[in-house]
């Protein structure tokens, strides 16, 4: 199933050199796209916060599981956001403040690089620490550039 995963992955971060226009047939499947990869990274970020949180025992295998799909999908949404997408819970200052929203982007995806380390440490200290920064860049990006 993880090597199914990865294989998946990697051929979605193939697709991202392509133009978001040529990539998606319609304004609507930019967004879906967009939304289904950080739903995705919502839900294993959440089985890695709540590690963090002591809500659920730690354990360093599911840590790592969970750290590498973050670390994927992190790079995956940005391709959504090409010009012409507009819409969904993006504001439109996405596509004004480019520079800043690509900063942003860039940030996470070195982010989760570091959860990622983290995860592989196998410290759950190191873990927190990592997700503590994750989820500052997931606030400020959405403060931002996303609706409520």
């Amino acid at each position: 199933m993880k090597r199914v995963i990865l294989i998946t992955l990697a051929a979605a971060c193939a697709a991202i050199s392509a133009p978001a226009a040529a990539q998606f047939a319609k304004t609507e499947d930019a967004i879906k796209y967009r939304q289904s990869a950080m739903f995705i990274q919502g839900q294993h970020v959440g089985r890695l916060g709540a590690m963090a949180a002591g809500r659920v025992p730690y354990d360093a295998a599911v840590a790592v599981s969970n750290a590498e799909v973050v670390a994927q999908i992190s790079r995956l949404p940005w391709a959504g956001f090409g010009p012409g997408t507009e819409g969904g819970k993006a504001k439109p200052e996405i596509w004004k403040e480019q520079a800043k929203f690509k900063e942003l982007s860039e940030r996470l995806m070195g982010e989760t690089d570091k959860l990622l380390v983290a995860a592989k440490a196998g410290n759950l200290d190191a873990l927190k620490t990592a997700m503590g920064a994750v989820g500052e860049t997931c606030k400020t990006c959405h403060d931002t550039f996303r609706s409520k």
